[in-house]
Protein backbone atom coordinates (compact mmCIF):
# COMPACT_ATOMS: atom_id res chain seq x y z
CA UNK A 1 0.00 0.00 0.00
CA UNK A 2 2.81 2.41 0.93
CA UNK A 3 4.48 1.60 -2.36
CA UNK A 4 1.27 2.46 -4.23
CA UNK A 5 0.85 5.76 -2.38
CA UNK A 6 4.46 6.66 -3.08
CA UNK A 7 4.03 5.79 -6.74
CA UNK A 8 0.88 7.93 -7.02
CA UNK A 9 2.63 10.85 -5.31
CA UNK A 10 5.59 10.59 -7.64
CA UNK A 11 3.24 10.47 -10.62
CA UNK A 12 1.49 13.68 -9.54
CA UNK A 13 4.82 15.36 -8.82
CA UNK A 14 6.11 14.38 -12.25
CA UNK A 15 2.91 15.58 -13.91
CA UNK A 16 3.09 18.93 -12.10
CA UNK A 17 6.72 19.35 -13.04
CA UNK A 18 6.00 18.44 -16.64
CA UNK A 19 3.10 20.92 -16.78
CA UNK A 20 5.29 23.62 -15.32
CA UNK A 21 8.12 22.85 -17.71
CA UNK A 22 5.65 23.01 -20.61
CA UNK A 23 4.54 26.57 -19.83
CA UNK A 24 3.28 28.24 -21.90
CA UNK A 25 0.98 25.70 -23.54
CA UNK A 26 -1.42 28.24 -25.06
CA UNK A 27 -1.51 31.90 -26.13
CA UNK A 28 -0.71 34.66 -23.63
CA UNK A 29 -2.71 37.89 -23.35
CA UNK A 30 -0.67 41.08 -22.96
CA UNK A 31 -2.90 43.85 -21.56
CA UNK A 32 -2.11 47.49 -22.34
CA UNK A 33 -3.99 50.09 -20.24
CA UNK A 34 -3.57 52.79 -22.87
CA UNK A 35 -4.62 53.35 -26.49
CA UNK A 36 -3.18 51.86 -29.65
CA UNK A 37 -0.33 53.78 -31.26
CA UNK A 38 1.00 55.47 -28.11
CA UNK A 39 4.38 54.89 -26.52
CA UNK A 40 3.14 52.28 -24.04
CA UNK A 41 1.31 50.38 -26.79
CA UNK A 42 4.33 50.51 -29.11
CA UNK A 43 6.64 49.21 -26.38
CA UNK A 44 4.20 46.45 -25.41
CA UNK A 45 3.80 45.30 -29.00
CA UNK A 46 7.57 45.12 -29.41
CA UNK A 47 7.93 42.93 -26.33
CA UNK A 48 4.92 40.80 -27.29
CA UNK A 49 6.40 40.06 -30.71
CA UNK A 50 9.78 39.16 -29.25
CA UNK A 51 8.26 37.09 -26.42
CA UNK A 52 6.42 34.99 -29.00
CA UNK A 53 9.80 33.95 -30.38
CA UNK A 54 11.23 33.25 -26.93
CA UNK A 55 8.24 31.37 -25.51
CA UNK A 56 6.95 29.62 -28.62
CA UNK A 57 3.35 30.76 -28.19
CA UNK A 58 1.35 33.71 -29.51
CA UNK A 59 1.41 36.79 -27.24
CA UNK A 60 -1.67 38.85 -28.08
CA UNK A 61 -1.80 42.54 -27.18
CA UNK A 62 -5.18 43.75 -25.94
CA UNK A 63 -5.78 47.46 -25.30
CA UNK A 64 -8.05 47.92 -22.28
CA UNK A 65 -8.46 51.67 -22.03
CA UNK A 66 -10.56 53.93 -19.82
CA UNK A 67 -10.75 55.34 -16.33
CA UNK A 68 -7.40 57.14 -16.61
CA UNK A 69 -5.65 53.76 -16.76
CA UNK A 70 -7.79 52.04 -14.12
CA UNK A 71 -9.56 49.68 -16.54
CA UNK A 72 -6.40 48.15 -17.98
CA UNK A 73 -4.50 47.98 -14.71
CA UNK A 74 -7.52 46.27 -13.13
CA UNK A 75 -7.68 43.74 -15.96
CA UNK A 76 -4.07 42.74 -15.25
CA UNK A 77 -4.51 42.53 -11.46
CA UNK A 78 -7.79 40.62 -11.56
CA UNK A 79 -6.80 37.96 -14.10
CA UNK A 80 -5.96 34.40 -12.97
CA UNK A 81 -2.38 34.16 -11.71
CA UNK A 82 -1.40 31.45 -14.17
CA UNK A 83 0.96 33.28 -16.50
CA UNK A 84 -1.53 33.56 -19.34
CA UNK A 85 -2.35 37.21 -18.65
CA UNK A 86 0.43 39.74 -18.23
CA UNK A 87 0.46 43.46 -18.93
CA UNK A 88 2.23 46.76 -19.13
CA UNK A 89 2.14 48.58 -15.81
CA UNK A 90 2.85 52.30 -16.01
CA UNK A 91 3.73 55.16 -13.67
CA UNK A 92 0.04 55.92 -13.19
CA UNK A 93 -0.21 52.95 -10.80
CA UNK A 94 1.62 55.14 -8.29
CA UNK A 95 -0.85 57.99 -8.83
CA UNK A 96 -4.37 56.61 -9.35
CA UNK A 97 -5.02 55.37 -5.82
CA UNK A 98 -3.90 58.68 -4.31
CA UNK A 99 -6.57 60.34 -6.47
CA UNK A 100 -9.21 57.94 -5.17
CA UNK A 101 -9.69 56.33 -8.59
CA UNK A 102 -8.88 52.76 -7.50
CA UNK A 103 -7.66 50.60 -4.65
CA UNK A 104 -4.89 49.18 -6.85
CA UNK A 105 -1.32 49.86 -5.72
CA UNK A 106 2.08 48.66 -6.96
CA UNK A 107 1.92 45.73 -4.52
CA UNK A 108 -1.25 44.47 -6.28
CA UNK A 109 0.94 42.74 -8.89
CA UNK A 110 3.71 40.25 -9.42
CA UNK A 111 6.44 42.62 -10.65
CA UNK A 112 8.33 41.09 -13.56
CA UNK A 113 10.53 43.84 -14.99
CA UNK A 114 10.92 47.56 -15.45
CA UNK A 115 11.96 48.05 -19.09
CA UNK A 116 11.72 51.76 -19.84
CA UNK A 117 11.90 55.07 -17.99
CA UNK A 118 11.91 58.58 -19.41
CA UNK A 119 12.86 61.18 -16.80
CA UNK A 120 11.26 64.59 -16.86
CA UNK A 121 13.21 67.39 -18.45
CA UNK A 122 13.10 71.09 -17.57
CA UNK A 123 12.93 73.02 -20.83
CA UNK A 124 12.70 76.72 -21.62
CA UNK A 125 12.52 78.76 -24.81
CA UNK A 126 15.80 79.06 -26.72
CA UNK A 127 16.06 82.79 -26.06
CA UNK A 128 15.05 82.54 -22.39
CA UNK A 129 17.23 84.69 -20.13
CA UNK A 130 17.60 81.78 -17.70
CA UNK A 131 20.75 79.71 -18.00
CA UNK A 132 20.09 77.24 -15.17
CA UNK A 133 17.23 75.79 -13.18
CA UNK A 134 18.65 77.48 -10.08
CA UNK A 135 18.17 80.87 -11.76
CA UNK A 136 14.56 79.95 -12.58
CA UNK A 137 13.81 78.83 -9.04
CA UNK A 138 15.46 81.89 -7.51
CA UNK A 139 13.41 84.15 -9.79
CA UNK A 140 10.18 82.27 -9.01
CA UNK A 141 10.83 82.49 -5.28
CA UNK A 142 11.33 86.27 -5.52
CA UNK A 143 8.60 86.87 -8.11
CA UNK A 144 5.77 84.41 -7.45
CA UNK A 145 3.27 84.05 -10.27
CA UNK A 146 5.44 85.73 -12.91
CA UNK A 147 6.40 82.45 -14.63
CA UNK A 148 4.02 79.84 -16.04
CA UNK A 149 4.64 76.19 -16.83
CA UNK A 150 2.95 73.41 -18.78
CA UNK A 151 3.48 69.88 -20.07
CA UNK A 152 0.31 67.87 -19.50
CA UNK A 153 -3.10 67.98 -17.84
CA UNK A 154 -3.62 69.16 -14.27
CA UNK A 155 -2.38 66.38 -11.97
CA UNK A 156 -0.61 64.49 -14.76
CA UNK A 157 2.90 63.07 -14.41
CA UNK A 158 4.68 66.14 -15.81
CA UNK A 159 2.66 68.46 -13.58
CA UNK A 160 3.78 66.36 -10.63
CA UNK A 161 7.36 66.63 -11.91
CA UNK A 162 7.30 70.41 -11.45
CA UNK A 163 5.27 70.22 -8.25
CA UNK A 164 7.77 67.81 -6.73
CA UNK A 165 10.66 70.08 -7.64
CA UNK A 166 8.96 73.10 -6.05
CA UNK A 167 8.06 71.06 -3.00
CA UNK A 168 11.65 69.86 -2.63
CA UNK A 169 12.96 73.42 -3.03
CA UNK A 170 10.47 74.71 -0.40
CA UNK A 171 8.84 77.01 -2.93
CA UNK A 172 5.03 77.45 -2.86
CA UNK A 173 3.14 75.75 -5.69
CA UNK A 174 1.59 79.11 -6.58
CA UNK A 175 5.02 80.51 -7.44
CA UNK A 176 4.87 78.88 -10.90
CA UNK A 177 1.21 78.45 -11.96
CA UNK A 178 0.46 75.36 -14.06
CA UNK A 179 -1.26 75.79 -17.43
CA UNK A 180 -2.99 72.49 -18.33
CA UNK A 181 -2.41 71.12 -21.83
CA UNK A 182 -3.40 68.08 -23.85
CA UNK A 183 0.10 66.68 -23.66
CA UNK A 184 3.71 67.61 -24.21
CA UNK A 185 3.46 68.49 -27.91
CA UNK A 186 0.97 71.38 -27.54
CA UNK A 187 2.78 72.52 -24.40
CA UNK A 188 6.05 72.78 -26.33
CA UNK A 189 4.31 74.77 -29.06
CA UNK A 190 2.92 77.08 -26.39
CA UNK A 191 6.45 77.48 -24.99
CA UNK A 192 7.86 78.50 -28.37
CA UNK A 193 4.94 80.88 -28.91
CA UNK A 194 5.62 82.54 -25.56
CA UNK A 195 2.45 81.39 -23.83
CA UNK A 196 4.38 79.66 -21.04
CA UNK A 197 7.94 79.96 -19.75
CA UNK A 198 8.74 76.36 -18.77
CA UNK A 199 7.78 72.89 -19.95
CA UNK A 200 8.40 69.82 -17.84
CA UNK A 201 8.11 66.75 -20.07
CA UNK A 202 10.49 64.03 -21.19
CA UNK A 203 13.35 65.18 -23.40
CA UNK A 204 12.32 62.79 -26.22
CA UNK A 205 8.98 64.64 -26.31
CA UNK A 206 10.78 67.99 -26.46
CA UNK A 207 13.44 66.75 -28.87
CA UNK A 208 12.01 68.12 -32.15
CA UNK A 209 11.94 71.74 -30.98
CA UNK A 210 15.26 71.39 -29.14
CA UNK A 211 16.88 70.06 -32.31
CA UNK A 212 15.25 72.88 -34.27
CA UNK A 213 16.96 75.41 -32.00
CA UNK A 214 13.67 76.75 -30.62
CA UNK A 215 13.97 75.36 -27.08
CA UNK A 216 16.76 74.53 -24.67
CA UNK A 217 16.78 71.92 -21.89
CA UNK A 218 18.22 73.14 -18.60
CA UNK A 219 18.12 69.84 -16.71
CA UNK A 220 16.91 66.26 -16.57
CA UNK A 221 15.18 65.05 -13.40
CA UNK A 222 17.36 61.98 -12.95
CA UNK A 223 20.49 60.91 -11.11
CA UNK A 224 22.40 60.57 -14.38
CA UNK A 225 22.56 62.32 -17.73
CA UNK A 226 20.39 61.02 -20.54
CA UNK A 227 22.10 59.41 -23.57
CA UNK A 228 19.84 61.48 -25.81
CA UNK A 229 21.30 64.75 -24.45
CA UNK A 230 24.46 63.80 -22.55
CA UNK A 231 25.50 67.43 -21.94
CA UNK A 232 22.24 68.36 -20.17
CA UNK A 233 22.92 68.40 -16.41
CA UNK A 234 20.98 66.44 -13.82
CA UNK A 235 18.58 68.38 -11.62
CA UNK A 236 21.02 68.03 -8.72
CA UNK A 237 23.76 69.64 -10.82
CA UNK A 238 21.45 72.32 -12.22
CA UNK A 239 19.67 73.40 -9.06
CA UNK A 240 20.95 71.56 -6.00
CA UNK A 241 17.65 69.64 -5.71
CA UNK A 242 17.80 65.86 -5.59
CA UNK A 243 14.24 65.53 -6.93
CA UNK A 244 13.89 62.88 -9.63
CA UNK A 245 10.84 61.60 -11.50
CA UNK A 246 10.26 59.51 -14.62
CA UNK A 247 7.41 58.25 -16.73
CA UNK A 248 8.13 54.53 -16.65
CA UNK A 249 6.81 51.29 -18.09
CA UNK A 250 7.20 47.78 -16.78
CA UNK A 251 5.75 44.33 -17.28
CA UNK A 252 3.73 42.73 -14.50
CA UNK A 253 1.33 39.89 -13.81
CA UNK A 254 -1.43 39.16 -11.30
CA UNK A 255 -0.30 38.71 -7.72
CA UNK A 256 0.49 35.13 -6.74
CA UNK A 257 2.12 34.03 -9.99
CA UNK A 258 3.87 30.63 -9.60
CA UNK A 259 7.59 31.19 -9.08
CA UNK A 260 8.69 28.97 -11.96
CA UNK A 261 6.37 30.78 -14.38
CA UNK A 262 7.63 34.12 -13.07
CA UNK A 263 11.23 33.02 -13.63
CA UNK A 264 10.51 31.87 -17.18
CA UNK A 265 8.85 35.17 -18.08
CA UNK A 266 11.58 37.29 -16.49
CA UNK A 267 14.28 35.28 -18.28
CA UNK A 268 12.57 35.89 -21.63
CA UNK A 269 12.05 39.60 -20.95
CA UNK A 270 15.67 40.06 -19.86
CA UNK A 271 16.98 38.37 -23.00
CA UNK A 272 14.88 40.73 -25.12
CA UNK A 273 15.88 43.80 -23.09
CA UNK A 274 19.59 42.89 -23.39
CA UNK A 275 19.42 42.56 -27.17
CA UNK A 276 20.87 45.08 -29.59
CA UNK A 277 17.55 44.99 -31.42
CA UNK A 278 15.70 46.37 -28.40
CA UNK A 279 18.30 49.06 -27.81
CA UNK A 280 18.00 50.09 -31.48
CA UNK A 281 14.21 50.13 -31.19
CA UNK A 282 14.33 52.29 -28.04
CA UNK A 283 16.87 54.67 -29.56
CA UNK A 284 14.77 55.06 -32.72
CA UNK A 285 11.79 56.09 -30.56
CA UNK A 286 13.84 58.20 -28.16
CA UNK A 287 12.86 55.97 -25.22
CA UNK A 288 15.11 55.58 -22.21
CA UNK A 289 16.04 52.01 -21.28
CA UNK A 290 15.94 51.05 -17.61
CA UNK A 291 16.11 47.59 -16.03
CA UNK A 292 14.91 46.38 -12.64
CA UNK A 293 13.48 42.90 -12.13
CA UNK A 294 11.18 41.38 -9.54
CA UNK A 295 12.06 42.63 -6.03
CA UNK A 296 14.09 45.53 -7.46
CA UNK A 297 11.14 46.54 -9.65
CA UNK A 298 8.84 46.31 -6.63
CA UNK A 299 11.16 48.59 -4.64
CA UNK A 300 11.33 51.04 -7.58
CA UNK A 301 7.53 51.24 -7.72
CA UNK A 302 7.18 51.57 -3.95
CA UNK A 303 9.63 54.48 -3.85
CA UNK A 304 7.82 56.24 -6.69
CA UNK A 305 4.49 55.63 -4.98
CA UNK A 306 5.68 57.37 -1.81
CA UNK A 307 7.05 60.32 -3.81
CA UNK A 308 3.84 60.73 -5.80
CA UNK A 309 1.80 60.62 -2.60
CA UNK A 310 3.82 63.41 -1.03
CA UNK A 311 3.52 65.62 -4.11
CA UNK A 312 -0.18 64.99 -4.63
CA UNK A 313 -0.85 65.85 -1.01
CA UNK A 314 1.10 69.09 -1.48
CA UNK A 315 -1.06 69.89 -4.51
CA UNK A 316 -4.27 68.99 -2.70
CA UNK A 317 -4.96 66.23 -5.24
CA UNK A 318 -4.78 63.29 -2.83
CA UNK A 319 -8.11 61.98 -1.59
Amino acid sequence: MKTLVRAVALTFAFAAGAASAAYPERPITFVVPWGAGGGTDTTARYFAAMMEKELGQPVNVVNRTGGSGVVGHSAIAQAPADGYTIGMITVEISMMHWQGLTDLVPASYTPLALVNADPAGFTVKADSPFKSVKEVLDFARANPGKLKASGTAQGGIWHLALAGLLNDAKIPQTAIPWVPSNGAAPAMQDLVAGGVDIVTCSLPEARALIDAGKAKPLAVMDTKATPLFPKVPTMKEASGSGWTVSAWRGIGAPKGLPKDVETKLVTAIKKIWDSKEFKDFAESKGYGTEWAAQADFAAYMAKGDRSMGEVMKALGLAK
